[in-house]
């Protein structure tokens, strides 16, 4: 795909059509990756993007209890003062 270089202010930029940016999830914030002689535009990650939705599928099938307690037999809290 050809795209031509605008001027923005006192820079330049390209400008995305919005079906490109429906398609990629593009949103207000881009990653930019340098690659040999290669930009790369990538939509920006949300890490935790949908932990809410499983968290609460975890708990209403009872799968949300701790691994491990938070306190271990052999703790001194004495060390700690």
């Amino acid at each position: 795909m050809e795209v031509s270089v605008i001027q923005i202010g006192n820079s330049k930029g390209i400008r995305l059509s919005k079906t490109l940016l429906e398609r990629y999830n593009i949103k207000d914030t881009v990653e930019l990756i340098l690659e040999k002689g290669h930009i790369i535009i990538k939509s920006k990650a949300k890490p935790r993007k949908g932990w809410e939705t499983a968290f609460k599928k975890m708990h209403e099938a009872g799968d949300d209890k701790a691994l491990m307690t938070d306190i271990f037999e052999d703790e001194n809290f004495e060390e700690w003062i």
